[in-house]
């Protein structure tokens, strides 16, 4: 074994058959030191997270955003984990449509949901920390419904699990014993907390995140739960006034190096090359965010001129656009009930919307019309094609 390995090997038994499961030492490593390249890529992340509180700040409605951006990262962090889901997919189920995949793939996503907005108001109104309480509330709700449920939501795992391969035996890495799971966890909640040495936020962040991985103390979610994490975290400790720093993309299109890297940490106590990849995922999703945000602007500012261009039309067909701007797939009988406008003048204003080349017709049922924002919804797509 490497002699820099970041833990120890301790013997767990599935089904007869004795394997070696790893256990992860407690953070920090030992002569931890942040290397002047670490420390450069720390505060370029830093610079980049203000830009985007910046962008945010100059939005006309940071509600529609997070509604919307909080979608796409729970649409991508269960992609990573095989759902086929799409962002309309996941829009026609909260709207009580059926979904053009399977069920269990949109219930997780909507799941994960869910489980951030109840992590934010834990951290916001009720002032809580993070730690294992919260993860383990995050858990249950990330598995409450769908394909996870059954695997004991909210609870540390009583069994051995393993990740790649059929069984133990041949797996790529097994992950600590049941009955260390407990002790780990507690030792990473101590870190989370700990103000007596000075790590950078961010860089903590991400430190944290390989840790809880290497736990793996969930029979099922931890992938999703482990990048949830990141924006708690960050939000927590007021490095992000809003949660709009998603990896889940960043993480999706660099999957090898990430799972590589995952592994050199462990084995070789890698941290330097980890953290300059989490830093850099951390640089660019914010700067990708930043720029989503400001083309958002951009279409609904040039959008609303086209409408006021029809004329005495426009009054009803603003505000529907502006009802689509919080989501870009709605039916007609939806929108009539948020605006209180009538079923015909929704209609009308719709059609006119139709004809201005900003919506497109998604479904016609006997029920009524679907309709979706073209543009933005695309915008919102990107990257969120399925995993080849």
């Amino acid at each position: 074994m490497p002699s820099k390995i970041s833990g120890c090997y301790k013997t767990s038994t599935v089904a007869g058959e004795s394997v070696q499961a790893f256990v992860p030492n407690p953070l920090p490593p030992e002569d931890f030191q942040l290397s002047p390249e670490i420390q450069y890529l720390n505060e370029q992340a830093n610079r980049a997270l203000g830009r985007l509180d910046m962008a945010t700040l100059q939005l006309p409605d940071l509600g529609q955003f997070l509604y919307v951006y909080i979608r796409k990262e729970a649409l991508l962090s269960s992609q990573i984990e095989g759902t086929q889901s799409s962002f309309a997919d996941l829009l026609l189920f909260e709207n009580n449509e059926l979904p053009g995949v399977p069920l269990d793939d949109v219930v997780e996503v909507s799941n994960y949901v869910a489980a951030i907005n109840h992590g934010l108001k834990r951290i916001r109104e009720d002032d809580f920390p993070v730690c294992v309480r919260l993860i383990k509330e995050l858990h249950s709700i990330l598995l409450r419904k769908g394909r996870g449920e059954h695997k004991t939501p909210g609870e540390f795992r009583q069994s051995q699990n393993w990740i790649g391969g059929t069984r133990p035996g041949n797996a790529g890495f097994v992950p600590p014993p049941k009955e260390l799971v407990e002790e780990c966890m507690s030792d990473l909640e101590k870190f989370i907390h700990d103000d007596t040495r000075y790590i950078p936020v961010i860089i903590r962040t991400g430190m944290v995140h390989i840790q809880f991985e290497t736990i793996h103390p969930f029979l099922d979610g931890n992938g999703r739960l482990g990048r949830l994490l990141i924006p708690l975290l960050l939000c927590s400790k007021g490095v992000l006034k809003e949660p709009i720093l998603y990896l889940s993309v960043f993480f999706k299109g660099n999957r090898n190096e990430y799972y590589e890297l995952l592994q050199k940490v462990r084995t070789e106590s890698d941290w330097e090359s980890w953290l300059r990849f989490f830093l850099r995922g951390v640089i660019e999703t914010a700067d990708q965010a930043v720029g989503t945000a400001l083309e958002l602007r951009k279409l609904f500012e040039s959008d609303g001129k086209l409408i006021e261009s029809i004329g005495r039309a426009a009054g009803s067909a603003l505000r529907v656009h502006e009802c689509l701007r919080h989501n870009p797939v709605q039916s007609i009988a939806g929108i009539t009930k948020k605006l209180t406008l009538s079923y015909p003048a929704v209609s009308k204003a719709m059609k006119n919307l139709e004809e201005l080349g900003i919506v497109r017709l998604l479904r016609d049922r006997e029920k009524g019309k679907i309709f979706y924002y073209e543009k933005y919804l695309r915008i919102l797509e990107r990257g969120t094609e399925p995993l080849q």
